[in-house]
């Protein structure tokens, strides 16, 4: 792969309290039995995770979450009591270290969108095979913001439809940057769902340089995260949903 281009390593939010070497600490959050037990599995028998435990609702998450201090907590949003979006709202609250994978049956908007703006650093969706939920996993506690590749068009969808209601979750709109032809080619594959393995080869280039592309599209645009990044270049013109 070429590696001429610059690779500053891109900025994440979680990522500064885990050395690179510790196993992903993980917490599961679900309350179905079968995919608790699941989820937990997938953790246990991958190498670098560690299943710190399971729990079934939006309270014992949070209870959990600030007495273990895990790395992702693995969150289903739909669950009776105190549901998923309330326990990540008080859990990115009340640990800005621990980062939350939002997993669940649903990609709409009208579960996206809340569960982004309560904190959650990914999503993605319960369907997704074993490998994409764990890959999921550790891009999260690694500061990045994955999401299948429904999600992205559920998301870029709604930001062309409701730009009123997408905008609330960022904090200033500004004018379109220019951006270079390379990183807008990493940004079109980023809202096609691509990872960043895929992204690279498509390229031809390192996953350091992906990072740094991504990096540096986020200063541009005055975002966060990928989730805020797919939601600005969405509402600013320069990527489009797909409506396969």
């Amino acid at each position: 792969m070429g590696h001429s281009e610059d690779a500053a390593p891109e900025a994440g939010r979680h990522a500064a309290h885990r050395s690179g070497d510790a196993p992903v600490r993980v917490l599961v959050v679900d309350d179905h039995p079968l995919m608790s037990m699941a989820l937990r599995t997938y953790v246990d028998t991958t190498d670098g995770m560690d299943c710190l435990g399971e729990v079934r609702d939006g309270e014992a998450a949070v209870r959990d979450a600030v007495r273990h201090r895990p790395d992702v907590v693995v969150m289903d949003l739909h669950m009776p009591g105190m549901d998923g979006i309330q326990a990540t709202e008080q859990i990115t609250a009340r640990c800005p270290e621990v980062s939350v994978l939002a997993v669940t049956t649903f990609s709409t908007e009208r579960y996206v969108i809340p569960a982004l703006r309560a904190g959650a650093g990914g999503y993605i969706v319960k369907d997704a095979e074993p490998e994409e939920i764990l890959s999921a996993i550790r891009e999260v506690a690694d500061g990045a913001a994955p999401f299948s590749p429904a999600v992205a068009r559920d998301l870029m969808l709604s930001a062309r439809d409701e730009p009123a209601q997408v905008e609330a979750a960022l904090r200033r709109f500004p004018e379109p940057p220019q951006i270079p032809a390379r990183e807008l080619e990493g940004l079109r594959l980023l809202a096609s769902g691509h990872s960043n393995q895929e992204i690279a080869q498509q390229m031809v280039i390192s996953e350091a340089t992906v990072k740094a592309h991504m990096g540096r599209l986020m200063q541009r645009l005055e975002v966060r995260d990928r989730v805020q990044l797919l939601i600005r270049a969405t509402l600013l013109g320069l990527v489009e949903p797909s409506l396969d």
